[in-house]
């Protein structure tokens, strides 16, 4: 069984990371949390997050 919920909440946690981590290493500037080394560690932990959740979503329960 997929869950739909799972996958999404698990893109939008992955597009908050990749933001938050694009605004952290300065790609992304005019913002207060641009160049600051605590969005550059919390940005990359999110996104994995986000993917793992998109995995798990997607491949669903398995039956035994």
């Amino acid at each position: 069984m997929r869950s739909p919920i799972r996958v999404a909440l698990g893109v939008i946690f992955a597009l908050l990371g990749l933001l938050w981590s694009l605004q952290g290493f300065g790609v992304i500037s005019g913002s207060a949390m641009s160049n600051t080394v605590t969005w550059s560690i919390i940005g990359p932990i999110v996104f994995v997050a986000g993917l793992v959740n998109v995995f798990w979503g997607w491949r669903g329960r398995t039956r035994t």
